[in-house]
């Protein structure tokens, strides 16, 4: 990446991640399932490639995405392994890990933003990656089959046009294969190599008296 830090970052809410230490939640284990439709996958697992181009920055790396009922985990990888970023979003704290450092917010997508340079919709792309648009956005095409082909999406910034290239069967449901994210100089490609649906399994903490 030509940019992956901003000179400085605002200043960074630390308080939250201490705040967030002081409750012990239980863990969660998961498990495939198969769906009729993305609707019914409350967990969900994607693994892939995403591309980003803007007038300041490119890259292309493997993407891996977790969406639970509590949040979201974005990693990006080299085609080696190597971690480039990781961003999980869990019960409003958000946390960036990137070149051995970590910083927090409460918003993920201004963290995103803020550190690396990066602007992507943070908070919509699960939605979209499950085929499905929010109660905003506009339809601007169907394709042959009448699945949505083209939709705008509001932003404060300037309006983001996304477009599902084509689809595929996924864990038993229909879900986008390649997902074209544009908007001004920004151009996000998201191709899905895999999607798995995840029926989660609450496990109670081991407490030690």
């Amino acid at each position: 990446m030509q940019r992956f830090f901003k000179s400085q970052y605002y200043a960074i809410a630390s308080a939250l991640l201490l705040l967030s230490a002081c409750s012990t939640l239980p863990t969660q284990e998961y498990q495939p399932i198969n769906v009729a439709n993305t609707q019914e996958a409350s967990n969900w697992e994607l693994q892939g490639k995403i591309a980003f181009k803007s007038s300041t920055d490119k890259f292309s790396t493997n993407l891996y995405w977790f969406h639970h009922t509590q949040g979201n985990e974005l990693r990006l990888t080299t085609p080696l392994g190597t971690n480039v970023l990781t961003l999980k979003n869990d019960q409003g704290l958000a946390t960036l890990n990137v070149d051995g450092k970590t910083y927090h917010d409460n918003n993920a997508q201004a963290l995103l933003e803020g550190v690396s340079g990066i602007t992507i919709p943070y908070n919509d792309i699960p939605l979209w990656l499950t085929g499905r648009i929010g109660t905003h956005d506009k339809v601007i095409s169907y394709n042959s089959a009448g699945q949505i082909k083209q939709f705008s999406s509001p932003d404060a910034q300037s309006d983001w046009k996304v477009s599902f290239i084509n689809w595929q069967q996924q864990s038993g449901a229909l879900v986008p294969r390649l997902l074209k994210i544009e908007r001004n100089d920004v151009q996000i490609r998201i191709q899905t190599n895999l999607w798995q649906a995840l029926d989660a399994k609450v496990k109670s903490p081991n407490v030690n008296q």
